[in-house]
């Protein structure tokens, strides 16, 4: 199950502001303060901190089977997606990529897959990495800007089927154009890294 992006960017505070808008909520905050990474969650608020010197290393915000993060970064980049998986789909997914030749990264609560097309995936296996996962809040559909005409391809290799959540378009920059959501109070559509969410309505 699709339920996760992440992007680097000088944008924290305006990011995390704009998903609270549409109804996200701050789970995490930890970032870098005179030489340590601390914590700064909530009930903190930005007021409370925005004057030091914090370079934030993972903001999360959630909504549903949706989770959220970004980071600080010097300009905005798009780092990775997130999937829900089984254990068994897990092994599966490893062995296709080590037959493709990608990258694996196995750590103790998630993987990450190098893809060759400037971002990488990661495999959850914990569903807590969502407040719910019956819920009807879901991230259904992203559409990636690469610089490749292979990734839907590829995408049904490394997952053994066809990902309809992803779709992909030739851009210039490697990045998320278009993030499709279901059930949230839309207020404002693009985030400050160019994410434009759009509200899927049920048929």
């Amino acid at each position: 199950m699709l339920f996760h992006y992440h992007f680097w960017t000088p944008y924290v505070e305006e990011t995390e502001q704009f998903y609270i808008e549409n109804g996200f909520r701050v789970s995490q905050r930890i970032g870098r303060y005179e030489g340590e990474y601390q914590e700064f969650n909530p009930p903190l608020d930005w007021k409370d901190f925005r004057d030091k010197e914090i370079l934030f290393r993972i903001i999360e915000v959630r909504k549903g089977a949706i989770n959220i993060t970004f980071g600080y970064g010097k300009k905005v980049k798009f780092d990775h997606i997130g999937f829900l998986v089984s254990e068994n789909d897990h092994e599966k997914i490893i062995s296709n990529a080590q037959n493709m030749n990608w990258k694996v990264n196995v750590k103790e609560r998630r993987t990450f897959i190098g893809t060759p097309y400037g971002f990488r995936i990661e495999l959850q296996r914990n569903k807590d990495a969502i407040d719910q996962t019956n819920s009807p809040i879901r991230l259904t559909k992203l559409k990636i800007a690469t610089q490749s005409f292979e990734l839907d391809r590829n995408l049904t290799r490394l997952f053994g089927q066809p990902i309809e959540g992803i779709k992909s378009i030739m851009g210039g920059k490697v990045t998320i154009r278009d993030a499709e959501m279901t059930h949230i109070p839309l207020i404002n559509n693009i985030d400050p890294n160019g994410v434009k969410i759009i509200l899927k309505h049920n048929d």
